[in-house]
């Protein structure tokens, strides 16, 4: 059996269609199947759609969360409670296209254990939107023991023995895309033009992106305080040598040239200051990431809690 999961957040246009082409590729594969939506505490009508859809087809159930708890968390819910033999997320937009479920599947019968996508030709609302994105890939890339590729989503299929791996690490703020290439097992990936959005708008803002790609760095690379290291290093060589320069200086002029001009030194002074003050404030704000990320482990709290659900 495959388990179909999909996160929604106010997406009362979209559901019928995204139920009716998920149920159809399903169908193609041969497998039994079931449909998990998770409802991310919408504001409209789509969870009382869910269940109207859910009364008529019992292959269709339903996760009702008791806020909103973001995409992520949405996922994890999904996941936690799928049983199939295979589990595949994908959004609710119909960005995501269900027909490609045909070709995991294929891929998974064939020995893949983790089948991913990768959006091609993707237009994002702005450039600079476009060219943050593509630096966080090839960052993340560089500065951890993981490999993204640009364009890679949450549309993905993983094996069962994946997703008890995955959800089994006892880790807060998971980052599900770094976390997947982490793990290993046998992986492949689908390239795919995502379609236009018919209904709705996304709900992913530009604040999101910046806190998912530092919760990606964060989670996955302790290259930022390395390199807080290195500019500390750098910067005391420097003030070294400055003040060897004016201790030099300071001779000569005590010895041989009693009048030879020496700059006033406030200038200089304040501008250390201000350099130093700069590094530690971003130390701390560093330091601070991490110390953060080890205080909301320590509280244990929950990705998300279910308010009801069909299952």
């Amino acid at each position: 059996m495959i388990s179909i999961a999909t996160p929604v957040y106010n997406e009362e246009k979209n559901i019928s269609e995204l139920v009716q082409r998920i149920k159809n590729a399903c169908e193609e594969t041969k497998e039994n199947y079931e449909i998990i939506i998770v409802d991310d505490g919408s504001s409209d009508n789509t969870l009382e759609y869910i269940k109207k859809i859910h009364e008529k087809d019992k292959s269709v159930n339903y996760i009702s969360l008791s806020r909103n708890y973001g995409h992520q968390g949405a996922l994890w819910a999904g996941l936690d409670n799928a049983s199939g033999d295979a589990v595949i997320t994908l959004d609710g937009d119909l960005q995501h296209p269900p027909e490609l479920i045909v070709k995991m599947v294929d891929l998974w019968r064939k020995g893949y254990e983790v089948v991913y996508t990768v959006k091609n030709g993707y237009e994002f609302k702005s450039k600079p939107l476009f060219y943050f994105s593509k630096l966080f890939y090839s960052l993340i890339s560089k500065i951890s023991d993981i490999n993204l590729s640009f364009g890679q989503s949450d549309f993905r299929l993983l094996d069962k023995k994946v997703v008890k791996v995955v959800c089994d690490i006892p880790e807060k703020n998971k980052f599900m895309r770094g976390l997947v290439d982490w793990v290993g097992f046998k992986q492949t990936g689908i390239n795919y033009t995502p379609p236009n959005r018919k209904y709705g708008e996304s709900k992913f803002k530009i604040s999101n992106y910046v806190n998912f790609a530092l919760d990606g760095i964060f989670a996955f690379s302790i290259f930022p305080m390395r390199l807080l290291l290195w500019a500390g290093l750098i910067l005391s060589f420097l003030c070294l040598s400055y003040a060897f320069i004016y201790i030099v200086l300071g001779i000569i002029n005590f010895v041989v040239f009693e009048n030879l001009f020496l700059p006033p030194g406030w200038a200089s002074i304040v501008v250390s200051i201000t350099l130093i003050g700069g590094i530690q404030l971003i130390g701390l704000g560093l330091m601070g990431e991490y110390i953060s990320r080890i205080y909301l482990q320590t509280k244990r709290r929950p990705d998300y809690i279910i308010r009801e659900c069909s299952l």
